[in-house]
């Protein structure tokens, strides 16, 4: 019983090391190295700020744009810009067989969150953007399928 207890904890932490919390978890039986530049093809029109092949680690660097919200606040507030920020992150990990993709944005606002001090306006972080992150699956798959890869 203890062994099993063991291996189970085990198991869980392992496979929590192989996804990113809260992204978008994709499997596909083809080669790592395949499914790597389809991963680097996927974020192309973002800055890359890393790039570690051996660590299976993307990441993007920031990425300002106009905010989707317009007001803030329990009165609906203006002011201070309505401008968001965003990063991905994609990770591809080796599974035996199989290669796996977490893709996760990082989206923030830049507005005053109550307050006088210096830290009381600057970005905040809210939801990532469904929209976006499904893009980025949506070019990768597009991409493996070219290759001839089967999601699983």
């Amino acid at each position: 019983m203890r062994a099993r207890l063991i291996a189970f904890i085990g198991l869980v932490a392992w496979s929590g090391c192989a996804s990113l919390s809260g992204s978008n978890d994709q499997f596909f039986v083809c080669s790592y190295d395949v499914v790597w530049d389809a991963a680097l093809e996927s974020v192309k029109d973002r800055p890359i700020q890393v790039k570690d092949k051996d660590k299976g680690l993307i990441e993007t660097g920031w990425v300002e744009m106009e905010g989707r919200e317009h007001s803030y606040g329990i009165f609906n507030r203006e002011g201070f810009g309505n401008r968001e920020r965003a990063r991905m992150t994609v990770a591809v990990k080796r599974l035996n067989d199989v290669t796996s993709v977490s893709v996760l944005e990082n989206r923030q606002r830049w507005h005053l969150k109550g307050g006088v001090t210096q830290q009381a306006t600057k970005w905040w972080p809210i939801d990532p953007s469904e929209e976006d992150e499904a893009a980025v699956v949506t070019r990768l798959n597009r991409k493996l399928k070219e290759k001839g890869c089967i999601a699983s």
